[in-house]
């Protein structure tokens, strides 16, 4: 496979086997003493421990901060901070799925300011109050194709005193130097890789559908779904297809990028329950996926419709959009209901309406929602019906 360097949305290097470029990119950003931020599992990996290995050769002084959890917490954030300064790093290596990445990347955030990391919730212009001078020089790794957070400019953290996942904003969150590998992925179980292309799919949707005006945005998410209705069946069932892997994790760095238009209900009823019930974030997106655009129908129907011809499905309307989404997480092996992942007793409705309400990514839409819509569509995932049954 060819390498490419990409300049956009930042500096991105692409392809097989670039992750033994990763000393050159410490070295171009002038970092001798980074800190690589990722999650217990992937840390006792041979791919961890041999960037580890590959790093000390090129005399590179790196630390390790290892304890990120799968709904990653402030006490991550706030740990690796620590380890960032006890060890005094002058950047970070962010590496792994999306929880290693938001981490790597409010550690860098955080190791320069001086208020809580609650101060800077994606919420009107908060992230004014940062000092930007301080931000460490981040450096991207993802090792899953879903979450696109090496070309985010947020990182979501659970706030375990409210439970409650904010979204952390900052520009400089994009990291300077991105690493697409997709040699890093190919490891990934069928399930995370089908959960995780639901997470990429849900991203570049969602921006699409939300209603503020950034054609821009629109071509990227188009492009980004194409790709993943033609590659992401064949990751998950030929997970050594490096074609495949390649193309999912591009999917995904796209989808992060359009997603700056806005997402919606989508992420906003995934939020909650990746919070308070432990669902992993990739899977809640893909549940939620056809009761949110059933609900959408009256506002969005002409946009799915311009989908359906760009993505070449046979059926171009509104219901064989969703023919072919439940088709999708059909093969994939994605629970129909919300009640095969959450039992009913463990659901707390009204509460979880509220925090849906109140999340951030409300405002993208293309629907004015009020508490009681969020209910419903929680009541309607549950029990399996779609709006239009």
């Amino acid at each position: 496979m060819q390498k490419y360097n990409w300049n956009y949305p930042t500096t991105m290097w692409v392809g097989e086997n670039r992750i033994k470029d990763l000393g050159s990119a410490c070295k171009s950003l002038n970092i001798k003493k980074p800190l690589l931020v990722t999650d217990k599992g992937l840390s006792q990996s041979d791919i961890v421990k041999n960037t580890l290995s590959n790093l000390k050769d090129e005399e590179i002084d790196v630390e390790l901060y290892s304890n990120v959890v799968g709904n990653p917490t402030g006490t991550n954030v706030n740990e690796g901070v620590e380890s960032y300064k006890k060890n005094n790093c002058d950047g970070v290596i962010a590496f792994g799925g999306g929880s290693g990445l938001d981490v790597g990347k409010a550690v860098a955030f955080m190791s320069g300011q001086t208020l809580p990391i609650w101060d800077f919730e994606d919420v009107g212009d908060n992230w004014t109050r940062a000092n930007s001078d301080k931000i460490a020089p981040i450096i991207a790794v993802p090792t899953t194709a879903g979450t696109g957070s090496e070309t985010g400019r947020a990182s979501v953290i659970l706030n375990e005193d409210t439970g409650v996942k904010n979204i952390i904003f900052h520009p400089k969150f994009l990291p300077s130097i991105v690493i697409l590998d997709p040699v890093l992925t190919v490891g990934l179980p069928p399930k995370i890789t089908a959960a995780t292309g639901m997470d990429a799919l849900a991203h570049n949707l969602e921006a699409y559908c939300a209603p503020s005006y950034h054609p821009m945005a629109d071509g990227i998410a188009l492009e980004g779904m194409k790709l993943i209705n033609k590659w992401l069946l064949e990751a998950v069932n030929n997970g050594t297809n490096i074609e495949a892997r390649m193309n999912m994790l591009t999917a995904a760095s796209m989808g992060s990028t359009a997603f700056q238009k806005g997402l919606g209900a989508i992420h906003s009823l995934s939020h909650p329950v990746n919070a308070l019930n432990n669902v992993h974030h990739g899977l809640s997106n893909a549940i939620f996926m056809p009761y949110v655009l059933t609900f959408n129908k009256d506002v969005i129907e002409d946009k799915i419709i311009k989908v359906c011809d760009y993505l070449e499905l046979k059926n171009k309307t509104f219901d064989g959009f969703i023919s072919w989404i439940l088709d999708l997480r059909k093969k994939l092996e994605i629970p129909h209901k919300l009640s095969e992942v959450i039992k009913e007793k463990d659901l707390q409705l009204d509460r979880l309406s509220k925090m849906a309400l109140e999340d951030p990514s409300t405002g993208g839409n293309p629907k004015e929602l009020t508490e009681a819509d969020m209910k419903l569509m929680y009541q309607h995932s549950m029990s399996g019906t779609l709006f239009n049954d």
